[in-house]
């Protein structure tokens, strides 16, 4: 029962696919901030169709858990489509209100630190309710980061050699290879909890997943940047 829990975690960790935080890797490695954004939408679209379905579907299949669709149904709603209409409604307010140079001039810049704190608070509070799972079961955590870690290498490693291979500018290639890796851990970490309980085997996979994230993706960052002259450069615009 207890590994089932784990495969069902670490399914709800990889079907949510990163969104705000390829901003940050994008930046770290000088990415198209254009393309990082269409990343960001598709994947958000993406979630909005078949996060629900995909997590039903495998977790069944892969283990003896029952998975409640409405559960998942309002997951998503509540982590993608709340915050995506509210965010587009503020958005288009504001630039009615004050035009587009102030919005991304003086507002955006405004709220970088709320976000980073939010972020950092996010984190915190994580971490502070699956302490006693993390230095309790140490040996499970260790072993639940090894497919994790699988993930994020392998998946990176195919999207980066395959740009490589089709000689992309490298400030598409590495946001490319950076968005295939990362996770929405907030999504994945609250599904798990609302599906199974915060003290659960599969709350425990995706608290493992934002674990070691931030440190594997920062080296997925390195070795990009270090990596760059294997890349045509980017043609300027005329």
């Amino acid at each position: 029962m207890e590994a089932d829990q784990y495969i069902a975690g670490c399914i709800i960790l990889a079907a949510a696919p990163c969104t705000a935080m390829v901003f940050v890797w994008s930046y770290l490695t000088d990415g198209d901030p254009a393309y990082t954004l269409v990343q960001v939408s598709v994947n958000d679209l993406i979630m909005l169709v078949l996060f629900a379905p995909i997590v039903r579907f495998l977790v069944s299949g892969a283990s003896s858990l029952d998975v409640p669709f409405r559960v998942l149904l309002y997951a998503v709603a509540i982590f993608i489509v709340v915050p995506l209409a509210v965010g587009t409604i503020l958005r288009q307010w504001f630039i009615r209100r004050h035009g587009p140079g102030w919005f991304e001039q003086t507002l955006l810049p405004r709220f970088a630190p709320v976000s980073m704190t939010a972020l950092l608070a996010t984190l915190v509070l994580i971490f502070g309710f699956q302490a006693d799972n993390i230095t309790g079961k140490y040996l499970h955590v260790l072993l639940i980061a090894v497919p994790i870690l699988i993930q994020v290498y392998f998946n990176s490693s195919l999207a980066y050699g395959l740009m490589r291979l089709l000689r992309v500018p490298h400030s598409v290639a590495a946001p490319g290879a950076l968005i295939g890796a990362s996770n929405f851990f907030e999504l994945a970490v609250a599904t798990a909890i609302a599906l199974f309980g915060p003290g659960s085997g599969a709350a425990l996979a995706t608290v493992v997943g934002v674990l070691i994230e931030v440190p594997v993706m920062l080296s997925v960052c390195s070795v990009c940047n270090r990596t760059r002259h294997w890349f045509v450069a980017a043609q300027p615009a005329s």
